[in-house]
């Protein structure tokens, strides 16, 4: 039987896309694994504050929807299981700054539910006790991003009660002084996300007039310069932007996960710093949130607590990034 031209151009380019399809479907292999870890023996929350010394990761303060709160926490990586710490001396709050450095915990700023704040207190996990030190030289602050690197404390950004801001701050904590970092030519911004790789520090994400800010930078510690990456939305297929996301560290890749575009967010995106570039893997196989926090020793790595709406989060994921997804586990 002979067909028609016109209909046998139209099979050939039916079965190639069928093909195709196929194709790809069987190619592509989901990248990432989430494993559900101890669920947090605590109050769920969101805008809590997080950090990690060792194999140990600290978590406190936050929002659960009523209240905001001052207790304290330590997550044994390696046991699975959480203990409860001296609580946070400080105001209660939600969207503090906090970082690690010489195995103390740094937590301080945030909101009180009526003003922003800049005190700051250190923890010291081996006597569980905390001391008040300097405040933050930048004044008052919320929504920041801070991290630590080679024996310093960092923190910048936020919203001062006013204005956004873009300014960084340095805390030496031989000295308990902060001084000031000049260079950083991004945006305004709060709610940003950053991850430390080696003595690298890439930050990017957050909110600032209104618009979801995608501009990402690489700060080098060692010179304490900026430079500009690739933009976060420079490939149609990147859907990098956010605020009130996680950002963290496995083996010498970045990651950042959860959040709030429109609505909270499960997907989570690789970073290579070596190409610059980005890649899509398994997304969070929990509830979607913003405003989580996550705990990571740079080879392992947590993603836990935040909201929904106004459904708050007790949950706690760990990441496989190199494992095949697997929804049964």
């Amino acid at each position: 039987m002979k067909y028609p031209r016109n209909f046998m151009m139209l099979f050939v380019f039916a079965s190639s896309i069928i093909m195709l399809s196929c194709s790809d479907d069987d190619s592509e292999e989901e990248r990432g694994n989430w494993q559900e870890r101890s669920v947090f023996d605590g109050i769920p929350r969101g805008n809590a504050v997080s950090f990690t010394i060792g194999n140990k990761g600290y978590m406190g303060t936050g929002y659960d929807g009523d209240d905001y709160l001052t207790d304290f926490w330590e997550y044994d990586i390696d046991g699975d299981f959480w203990s409860q710490k001296a609580a946070f001396p400080g105001v209660a709050r939600t969207s503090a700054a906090s970082f690690a450095v010489n195995d103390k915990g740094y937590i301080g700023t945030g909101y009180d539910g009526d003003v922003e704040l800049s005190d700051f207190w250190e923890y010291d996990p081996t006597t569980n006790t905390w001391d008040e030190v300097a405040a933050f030289g930048g004044g008052l602050r919320r929504g920041s991003v801070s991290f630590a690197v080679n024996g310093f404390g960092y923190m910048g950004t936020g919203y001062d009660g006013d204005n956004d801001r873009k300014d960084f701050w340095k805390y030496n904590p031989n000295t308990d002084e902060w001084s000031e970092v000049v260079g950083f030519g991004g945006n305004k911004r709060r709610d940003a996300t950053a991850f430390v790789i080696g003595s690298k520090v890439y930050l990017g994400t957050g909110i600032g007039n209104g618009i979801y800010i995608d501009d990402f930078w690489e700060f080098d510690a060692e010179n304490e310069t900026w430079s500009r990456k690739q933009d976060l939305d420079e490939e149609d297929e990147y859907a990098i932007t956010r605020s009130n996301a996680v950002g963290f560290t496995i083996d010498g890749l970045g990651y950042i996960a959860a959040g709030y575009n429109n609505g909270a967010l499960a997907t989570i995106w690789e970073y290579d710093p070596a190409n610059d570039d980005w890649e899509e893997i398994s997304r969070i196989e929990a509830t979607v949130r913003q405003d989580p926090v996550s705990f990571s020793n740079s080879s392992r790595a947590f993603v836990l607590l935040g909201r929904t709406g106004s459904l708050y989060l007790d949950d706690n994921y760990e990441l496989f990034p190199l494992e095949e997804f697997d929804e049964d586990d």
